[in-house]
């Protein structure tokens, strides 16, 4: 019985976790940790080395709930604009598992992106005090210097090592009991998405001295917003590279010649990705029947493109705008509220709108 556990469950790929209260929250924080063991029983699609991780570190799991719902909304901003949108959940169909079943180039991402989500969450808990198996950064101590000189490192530097060791023991922890192909690709996509968080890692310092005469310097590392990770994994799903597995079955070279051999920064696809344009649960597909597409556009997110060549509806909507801002000193900004006309161009559907199933 899961009635305990309040939240939402949310698909991550690999485990099913939740997106929990926050820690403040502590009346449920003292009913989970107390009863760790059953919680953690309880959360199917976990293998014996995750549940070891969750009845260890139960608060844990809240942070690796923010951290699912972080990825998505992602993974949702950076597939806005084509056929396959990240959505992953549609008249209670998990259809994301049926992508990540898959080999393909949205698999890879998905991938990444929520390795790094959980690296970025249980990161940021950490520097929040909110787990006991960490804190700031011990390493960061003393003194240092850098292009402008020497510097203290004061203040409480985001500890990634520990978000990525975390990270890796959880999130890959079922894929070690595996030695297929598509083991190994989500092995190699799972690190490249931990990577691509550490990348980001930047230092911040602050001044102190006489009229901010920067005669001391305080420094210390912290994450950047975790849109720039988005942004460079997105760039890495559009430079994703296909590969085969090697004769001795230990690892994978590229499936063209022609291309480079990828670095543990990329990311790497076994199989074609389907074109998404009609509903198909064996692929995880909705379609794009419906979708908002944009006439102008040259893009992915054409008409053309978006609505697969079946044509588009066209419906006249009016909605309220800001307009005819002025900004008055100092510091305010008055605007007018004007009724504005638009036209909204959406994707016909197929003459055959269902559900396509091979099975």
């Amino acid at each position: 019985n899961m009635n305990f556990l309040p939240g939402i469950w949310w698909s991550l790929p690999l485990v099913l976790v939740w997106a929990t209260p926050p820690v403040t929250s502590s009346w449920w924080y003292m009913g989970a940790v107390g009863s760790s063991r059953v919680m953690c029983d309880n959360v199917p699609g976990l293998v014996s080395r995750q549940r070891q991780l969750c009845r260890r570190h139960p608060e844990a799991m809240v942070s690796i709930g923010r951290g699912v719902a972080a990825w998505t909304a992602e993974c949702q901003h950076q597939f806005r604009r084509h056929r396959w949108d990240c959505n992953a959940l549609e008249r209670g169909q998990r259809l994301l598992g049926r992508v990540l079943l898959r080999s393909s180039r949205e698999s890879a991402f998905v991938h990444a992106i929520s390795s790094a989500g959980v690296v970025f969450a249980i990161t940021r808990a950490c520097s929040q005090g909110e787990l006991k198996s960490c804190s700031c950064d011990p390493k960061k101590k003393g003194s240092a210097k850098d292009s402008k000189g020497h510097f203290d490192w004061g203040g409480c530097s985001d500890n990634i090592d520990y978000g990525i060791k975390f990270a890796r023991a959880f999130v890959d922890a079922k894929e070690r009991k595996g030695k297929d192909a598509r083991a190994l690709m989500n092995l190699h996509n799972n690190r490249a998405g931990r990577k691509a968080v550490k990348r980001f890692l930047k230092q911040e310092c602050k001044c102190h001295g006489v009229s901010g005469s920067c005669t001391l310097r305080t420094c210390w590392l912290a994450m950047a917003d975790f849109r720039k990770t988005g942004d460079y994994l997105w760039k890495k799903y559009n430079g994703a590279i296909q590969v085969v597995m090697n004769q001795d079955g230990t690892g994978f070279t590229v499936a063209n010649k022609k291309f480079k051999k990828p670095t543990k920064n990329d990311l790497v696809y076994f199989e074609s990705s389907p074109d998404y344009c009609i509903r198909d649960r064996d692929v995880g597909s909705l379609g794009t029947a419906g979708r908002v597409c944009n006439q102008t556009s040259r893009g992915m997110d054409s008409c053309e493109v978006m609505c697969c060549g079946r044509g588009y509806d066209t419906s006249r909507v009016s909605r309220m705008t800001k307009c005819e801002c002025k900004f008055h000193w100092c510091c305010a900004v008055h605007c007018q509220d004007c009724l504005e006309v638009v036209d909204i161009h959406t994707c016909k559907a197929p003459k055959s709108a269902g559900w396509i199933s091979r099975t």
